[in-house]
């Protein structure tokens, strides 16, 4: 879709708007997607996904009301929907926002076309095969570019634009009854991700997995790597910090600000200058900051969209973002974690008997307010003496990450790595966790 098409569509919402004494808050959205997908050592699937759409939010009598439409020639029904559901709608707690803070310049970049992923594809499986000759691979990578604008009544205008590359490669080995599967995965923003780290990563799990070991179920000592951290723990993190939970009183760190609840080894920042979603303003407008939510252990901050900021009557951070075209909701650029002063495999070493988890089986069972996690390891490796001797199987891990980052808290690496492009996490070994593990 062109520029002025979408820009006819917007300043058309906001003169009816105008017109008719209505606040109004147009978030205009572009999106491709390009996936293509190799399975079984051969290519799958190759398409292209598009997406067009506008989210209209309202304020008409002091209630906030919203719509939203792909079709851009409705423009007229976008806006009568948004004042229908003002009717009901909350009380307008606060105002849309009125300057933005410009960004720095699109950095121009043009992603490659399909068939250098199709070639780079077949290379990368050749490359694991020459190792594994019997393993099967699948490998992914999906170029998508996102444009987003946003436009209010009163006088609010900004444009944020950006393409990533994301790349994925996984193998699975069937020996027997055994199953055993490893994967890597990588998001770079204009740019590709490092192919030859993939490769690597891949082929070390497979090598750490290569004889397996029986790990005794009780407390013992647990190191995550920054994957397994980001996809568990750092999902714990949001939810507590949350502005929502926080109003709410869900979350325990409602009533904790200035006070010393983890380890003082633990710091959570967010930069939101850094990672694939760096963004000046958030989906709302707001200027985005760079803020700590746990300083050297004590609790410092929240993050907030516009509507729990306004419930809160705390200042706004910059963390209104949106899934697709719907309401804003809050949420963050990226959730980082500073580092240790020993490297991971000094932390290893230390370890006379317990796990590594390098791989968790979807978000598994927690009750995330409470801090609470259990997860079963796809892929975790025992460690004696200071040595991986092998793959565990059927094993759990299992813990609450206010004792975890508390006196638990043993170690953070110094080196720190992005997972999925929005989480910078270390290597996290713990003193303790419960571990069950089932013959």
């Amino acid at each position: 879709m062109s520029e002025s098409t979408a820009h006819q569509a917007i300043e058309k919402i906001l003169n009816r708007a105008a017109g008719q004494g209505v606040s109004a808050e147009v978030y205009f959205l572009e999106q491709d997607e390009t996936p293509v997908e190799f399975e079984t050592n051969r290519l799958k699937s190759l398409q292209t996904k598009a997406k067009t759409g506008i989210a209209l939010r309202v304020i008409s009598e002091d209630r906030l009301g919203f719509a939203s439409s792909t079709d851009l020639g409705r423009t007229d029904e976008l806006f009568d929907a948004a004042l229908q559901t003002a009717r009901t709608g909350d009380p307008a707690q606060f105002d849309f926002a009125s300057n933005i803070k410009p960004g720095p310049a699109p950095v121009p970049y043009t992603a490659p076309p399909a068939d250098h992923f199709i070639d780079t594809g077949n290379q990368l499986i050749a490359r694991i095969r020459d190792e594994i000759p019997d393993i099967i691979v699948s490998a992914g990578f999906t170029v998508r570019s996102s444009r987003i604008e946003i436009a209010t009544t009163t006088g609010a205008r900004g444009q944020r634009q950006r393409t990533t590359v994301s790349a994925s490669l996984a193998g699975n080995l069937v020996r027997g009854e055994d199953m055993l599967e490893a994967y890597s995965y990588a998001t770079l923003r204009d740019g590709e991700p490092d192919y030859d780290r993939l490769v690597q990563e891949v082929l070390t799990k497979f090598r750490r997995a290569s004889r397996t070991a029986q790990v005794s179920s009780g407390a013992l000592p647990v190191l995550f790597t920054p994957q397994a951290a980001a996809s568990i723990l750092g999902g714990l993190f949001r939810t507590v910090l949350s502005g929502q939970a926080v109003v709410q009183k869900s979350s325990p760190l409602a009533d904790k600000v200035g006070q010393a609840v983890f380890n003082s080894q633990l710091t959570l920042y967010e930069d939101p200058e850094q990672g694939t979603g760096a963004a000046a303003f958030d989906d709302e407008g707001t200027p985005t900051q760079a803020k700590w939510f746990i300083d050297e252990g004590t609790v410092r901050d929240f993050y907030w969209d516009r509507t729990w900021a306004a419930r809160a009557g705390v200042p706004l951070t910059g963390n209104g973002f949106r899934n697709g075209l719907g309401r804003p909701a809050p949420g963050v650029v990226n959730l980082c974690m500073v580092g240790g002063e020993l490297p991971e495999e000094v932390l290893v070493r230390t370890i006379r008997e317990g796990l590594i988890v390098e791989q968790v089986l979807g978000a598994g069972q927690s009750n995330q307010l409470a801090g609470e996690f259990s997860v079963n390891l796809d892929l975790g490796y025992k460690v004696e003496n200071g040595e991986i001797v092998g793959r565990v199987k059927n094993t759990m891990v299992a813990g609450n990450i206010f004792e975890a980052f508390g006196p638990n808290l043993e170690a953070l690496s110094y080196e720190t790595q992005w997972v999925f492009g929005s989480a910078l996490m270390p290597s996290i070994l713990f003193r303790e966790l419960g571990v069950a593990a089932r013959d």
